[in-house]
């Protein structure tokens, strides 16, 4: 015997609504026979319960019955959410042409006239079924498509499209009944660097958690209305409306604003909730957010221009530090066209050969000899001259041009080295700053593997300067970049060290070479505080074998601290501004010795 069991298809139900006995007895045989299920009604009253009731597949409704018309029964389940796509056959001894368009009108899916065909009665029926069957799968990949179109899958959240749309309606509803309105727009700070270290399946995750905390922290101020066919009307209700527009930017659209400090009350809200930790299995990542905010009227009348000024305003706020709001003004849009000039200039730069390489001594305190130079890029405008590194480079941070300007500096100093390695020099380190961006590319050790190849460079000659935040974000997945970068012979060596909140227990275990200190603390040394964080810089760096290096050092009496106290290498404009690379050579035979000395006789004896 087999054990399969076949288990029986779900049989249709048919409400059969006629006053006549005897018309419902040969409807329910002829539908029995066809292996349906067949509920009874004898008037409309009683054919509107049964279809609350029973929910019928289909409905088989008489014209003339008493209390209620069958064309009236069929109006009412039509208005039903239940009834808007049920097939109603409607059956009447009526033939005349007003009377079929009356059924129609009604909403009959089919119109049948007495006396009825019996025989065929059971097979229409079945077509019917199949055809509502077909075109409800038809409504439901409609919905779905519809669905798609118009909301983010991953959040459900209304997308760019629905945005749009949204904005719209509720400028066209603030002009028409002079309200003001406010449009937030939202970008999490530092998501693709979170997003590259956790994984991209926990980065969906935390987007998802941070959907629904603007939603849960929205909807205390209004009720949020998402895209539908009725939402035009639902607009007109004002509140809240969130969207996502892609990757990891959001917007707000507040209506019926009454002061600036009620959307200020929202953007610290918001602030204060995505700012928590996200608990995200072995990860808790804090994300936080930069809101721009744009007012209607007053920052755009129309949809693009409160889109574009809340956009400035976001990098406004991301400018000013992160996890913080700014309210749109002119001078931002100046700097944004100041900005937006400057990255189409610095691909040009790029292009055309503006851009140069300048190396600054780094000097050993031991000997007093340059044993390694620190690699800086320098930007000459033809216009506007010497353009300062702080100002293109987080620019080019900012756009992505990062990757291809560090391409650029390896390039060159590989070049230049072979160049001073062909006049005879001493071998010496050069350093050279690897940006957080270029740190995160997945293929970063496959490169510089290339690269090295390519170039003939010696990798000892070469050190890898990483910011400490970059390396500490996820500290597990970095030991193993970084090692993969150490068998190269690279090395390694933790930039600005002190102003990040590096882990002891992971720091002992990365490949570094060196810990550079941060020139703030160096400027900084007359303080106890500041002379102490450099004491323990380089006290730390001598227990975990690595070597120390100060930068910024402008003044004998810093030099002498830091001679006393053991740091390992010296670099600052005491000793030489950044280099053309024409005169390198010159520097890198400098003797310091004499200048450590006198600095140090100088202060101790004072």
């Amino acid at each position: 015997m087999s054990d399969h069991i076949d288990h029986p298809r779900q049989r249709p139900k048919i409400l059969v609504a006629d006053d006549d006995m005897n018309v419902r007895l040969l409807t329910r045989q002829c539908l029995e026979a066809e292996d349906m299920i067949v509920v009874e009604a004898p008037d409309g009253h009683a054919a509107l319960d049964a279809f609350v009731r029973e929910r019928p597949d289909l409905v088989f409704l008489d014209v003339e019955m008493p209390g209620m018309t069958g064309l009236e029964v069929c109006r009412r389940i039509r208005g039903m959410p239940q009834g808007e796509n049920i097939p109603i056959m409607i059956v009447t001894g009526s033939d005349d042409r007003e009377s079929i368009d009356e059924g129609f009108d009604a909403g009959a899916t089919q119109y049948k006239t007495k006396p009825v065909n019996w025989s065929l009665l059971g097979r229409d029926v079945q077509y019917m079924l199949r055809a509502s069957n077909a075109f409800n799968v038809l409504k439901r990949q409609e919905d779905r498509l519809r669905y798609l179109a118009y909301y983010d899958p991953l959040t459900s959240l209304p997308n760019r499209r629905s945005f749009n749309e949204q904005l719209h309606r509720i400028l066209k509803r603030s002009q028409r009944m002079g309200t003001y309105a406010a449009l937030m727009f939202i970008d999490l700070d530092n998501f693709k660097r979170i997003n590259d270290s956790i994984g991209h399946g926990r980065g969906d995750r935390l987007l998802v958690e941070i959907s629904k905390r603007l939603i849960s922290e929205l909807r205390e101020d209004d009720a949020i209305s998402y895209f539908t066919e009725n939402s035009a009307e639902a607009a007109d209700d004002g509140g809240t409306e969130i969207a996502r527009l892609g990757g990891d930017e959001f917007t707000v659209v507040v209506s019926d604003v009454h002061s600036t400090d009620d959307v200020e009350r929202i953007a610290r809200r918001i602030i204060d909730s995505l700012s928590d930790p996200i608990p995200l299995q072995t990860h808790n990542p804090v994300v936080t957010p930069s809101i721009g905010i744009a007012m209607y009227p007053q920052d755009g009348e129309d949809a693009d221009s409160l889109v574009r000024n809340a956009d400035t305003a976001m990098y406004a706020a991301k400018g000013d530090g992160r996890a913080c709001f700014r309210f749109y003004n002119e001078e931002m849009n100046a700097r944004s066209v100041e900005q937006l000039k400057l990255e189409e200039d610095l691909r040009e730069a790029m292009r055309s050969d503006q851009l140069e390489m300048h190396y600054q001594p780094q000097v050993e305190t031991l000997t007093g000899s340059v044993v390694s130079l620190e690699a800086l890029v320098r930007w000459k405008h033809p216009e506007r001259g010497m353009i300062p590194p702080g100002e293109f480079i987080p620019v080019a941070e900012r756009t992505g041009q990062i990757i291809e300007l560090g391409e650029w500096v390896l390039t060159e100093v590989s070049r230049q080295c072979l160049e001073w390695d062909n006049m005879g020099l001493a071998c010496f380190r050069v350093c050279v700053n690897i940006s957080p961006l270029q740190f995160n590319q997945p293929d970063l050790f496959h490169y510089m593997s290339g690269f090295l190849s390519r170039s003939g460079l010696d990798p000892e000659r070469l050190e890898l300067e990483l910011t400490e935040s970059a390396i500490m974000t996820d500290g597990e997945s970095n030991i193993k970049k970084l090692s993969q970068l150490k068998s190269l012979g690279l090395d390694l060596a933790v930039d600005d060290f002190g102003t990040g909140y590096s882990s002891l227990s992971y720091l002992r275990r990365f490949p570094i070479n060196t810990l550079k200190i941060d020139q703030s603390f160096v400027a900084d040394m007359r303080s106890a505080d500041g002379a102490a964080i450099v004491d323990a810089i380089i006290a730390l760096a001598k227990a975990l074998n690595m070597r120390s290096i100060a930068e910024g050092i402008e003044t004998q009496e810093q030099l002498a601290y830091l001679a006393d106290r053991g740091c390992d290498l010296l670099q600052g404009y005491y000793f030489a501004r950044p280099l053309v690379p024409e005169d390198v050579p010159k520097a890198v035979l400098r003797d310091y010795s004499e200048d450590i000395k006198a600095a140090r006789q100088a202060f101790g004896e004072s």
